[in-house]
């Protein structure tokens, strides 16, 4: 039997599997997250029918060399690669969808393994747990603080839970900071106000008012009231200017709240040292700590993959931190289905840590990240493995042709 018909039978079979790879990538055009398959050959064992050999040495008169004569018998497929280069972003109007800028995957986990994706479709199951909405697996991130505040990625990572119909205990103000500027031009005797909120112990907002009077050349007294009662100052508070700039004070003064429908009094520390004197017109912004009682009304996540609930009351809250895995080659990764993959031998084990950091994209929220499989660029492939296939199927037809006049030689 020929051997041209072999390595054609070869080329036949594995330019099918080029274009099973090109059908696959193209169903997946629209898949959140998949990443394209590229098909690599290689050539398979050659028949040598004469060795190289080596000229004669030091002699003008010898033989020369000769090349190796060798027959191939055909190509195999060398590899079915991943490549994955960053989809393009497409904005959902949904704050639940994020996606990865840059390299990295989400981890996911169904309680006993982790798996990884780069789909972001995330949301909240019946447990309050976020879950990604195209396989149900839960989203891995860690849960520990430190002392400081900081995230412990030294603890185990676990599954992020959303207390969702939890409340939030209201907070009762303790310090007070105002911004802004006090017009210089304002003639003595002059006034200007602004009213911050405060809470009490039980959560009620209490509306304080500031009055900033001008009693000098650079000199401003503060007084406050809630309504039509005056409040205290302790110490009494004269605000003085140089050039433009507070001159800095020993203490922060205390504003005494009175007690009212069941909660005690109690003081707020006044911080005025952002508070400026210039040619402009007054405009002074007073904020306080401290909050109304809330309830969970969503959770947000930022570009660093930190993950808050959001409260009626616009407090949010600090409740985990996504895990970002990178891998030092990622294209060892093992698809597993549903644009999961998971880790082999050859990728290298996962290194999980913030996003941002390290080979690791940030996160954008209200975004998903689409298929990155490029329609021109397999429209050419699928043309290149159909004249592949045609030229093989051209070979057998030939060697048949062949073998056909070789029988009739012998009619």
């Amino acid at each position: 039997m020929l051997r041209s018909m072999f390595a054609a039978i070869s080329g036949l079979k594995n330019h099918q599997t080029f274009l099973d790879v090109i059908g696959n990538n193209l169903a997946n055009v629209n898949t959140v997250g998949y990443k394209a398959s590229r098909v690599t050959f290689q050539d398979i064992l050659s028949q040598t029918m004469r060795g190289a050999s080596g000229g004669e040495q030091g002699t003008s008169t010898g033989v020369g060399g000769t090349n190796a004569i060798q027959i191939g018998l055909g190509m195999a497929l060398a590899g079915v690669d991943n490549i994955f280069t960053a989809g393009q972003l497409e904005a959902t109007n949904n704050s639940n969808d994020l996606a990865l800028q840059g390299d990295g995957f989400f981890v996911l986990t169904d309680g006993s393994r982790n798996f990884y994706s780069r789909d972001g479709s995330f949301g909240i199951d019946t447990a309050g747990i976020l879950t990604n909405m195209s396989s149900g697996l839960r989203l891995v991130g860690w849960i520990t603080q430190t002392a400081s505040g900081a995230v412990d990625t030294t603890a185990l990572p676990g599954m992020i839970t959303v207390p969702t119909g939890g409340g939030l205990a209201s907070a009762q103000s303790t310090k007070a900071k105002t911004t802004g500027n006090l017009d210089s031009a304002t003639a003595v005797a002059g006034t200007y106000s602004t009213t911050m909120t405060v809470y009490d112990s039980l959560g009620n907002a209490r509306n304080i008012t500031l009055t900033f009077t001008k009693s000098a050349t650079n000199q401003w007294d503060v007084t406050a009231d809630e309504g039509a009662t005056s409040l205290t100052l302790t110490p009494a508070v004269t605000l003085t200017f140089t050039d433009g700039t507070l001159s800095p004070s020993a203490s922060l003064p205390t504003v005494t709240i009175p007690t009212s429908g069941g909660a005690a009094a109690f003081d707020v520390n006044l911080d005025f040292d952002s508070i400026t004197q210039m040619a402009k017109e007054s405009s002074i912004l007073a904020t306080s700590n401290g909050a109304a009682p809330g309830s969970i009304t969503t959770y947000s996540v930022s570009s660093n993959g930190e993950v808050r609930a959001v409260y009626s009351n616009g407090v949010s809250q600090w409740i985990g931190q996504l895990a970002i895995a990178s891998f030092a080659n990622p294209t060892g990764l093992v698809k597993q289905g549903s644009t999961l993959w998971d880790s082999s031998p050859n990728s290298g084990v996962p290194e999980l840590g913030l996003a941002g950091t390290g080979q690791r994209g940030q996160i954008a929220p209200g975004f998903l990240e689409m298929s990155n499989v490029d329609l021109a660029q397999e429209f050419t492939n699928m043309i290149i493995a159909s004249r592949g296939f045609q030229a093989n199927s051209r070979v057998i037809s030939t060697a048949d042709q062949m073998l056909q006049d070789l029988v009739n030689l012998i009619r």
